[in-house]
């Protein structure tokens, strides 16, 4: 479904020192821009925004970028990070695509994808952003040993990413087909959805190494 378009959004976000557009210039200096030298955590189609909040609020030795293309959903994760005024989370507006025009090589230590689009169709599988045409992407800006984390409630995507990690050398560390929830674990909003509606939850983490 597409969204109705907030004209309001991209100058409300732009606006929001919380938030950089396409940061090409934080290429290899995001530690400066964070003023740290701890780990950066990346987490792709980051809709709202509340995963990477609830992390970086438990976590505040690691650093968190969440990214969304989207503007329109974007915007409620600037509110919600300048309201919070942490100074280990900072938001990316951008396609995952040009990942390695934001991040130099090695600057990375984790990627989270979380419900993700499946892309259902055949010739929709590229823009998935477990295809191995980004993984090579990931592959490039993830430090050794870096890890990869992936959620979804769709099996038949999750049966070809399991598949496309493999192809790509990456270790599975581990999967699960009906992931249980624990006390203290952080979830998306979709995540809370289909535990509502007992859909059983994919997961899957792997390791890079070169």
């Amino acid at each position: 479904m597409r969204l109705r378009k907030k004209h309001w959004a991209t100058p409300e976000l732009k606006e929001n020192e919380y938030i950089y557009f396409d940061p090409v210039d934080k290429k290899g200096k995001w530690h400066e821009t964070f003023g740290n030298e701890n780990p950066i955590y990346l987490e792709l189609g980051a809709g709202r925004g509340s995963f990477s909040l609830k992390k970086a609020e438990e976590n505040p030795n690691i650093n968190y970028l969440p990214l969304e293309i989207e503007t329109n959903v974007f915007v409620y994760a600037g509110r919600l990070y300048k309201e919070k005024g942490l100074k280990n989370i900072l938001g990316i507006r951008g396609a995952a695509e040009k990942l390695f025009e934001f991040f130099e090589e090695d600057e990375v230590d984790r990627i989270y994808i979380n419900f993700c689009n499946p892309w259902p169709k055949p010739r929709q599988h590229k823009r998935r952003l477990s295809h191995p045409r980004l993984l090579n992407l990931y592959k490039v800006i993830l430090k050794n040993g870096g890890e990869i984390e992936l959620k979804t409630d769709d099996r038949p995507f999750f049966e070809d990413t399991v598949d496309y990690f493999k192809e790509e050398g990456f270790e599975i560390l581990n999967i699960d087909y009906d992931l249980g929830l624990k006390e203290g674990d952080t979830i998306t909003e979709y995540e809370s959805k289909w535990r509502s509606m007992e859909v059983p939850i994919c997961y899957i983490r792997v390791k890079l190494n070169k």
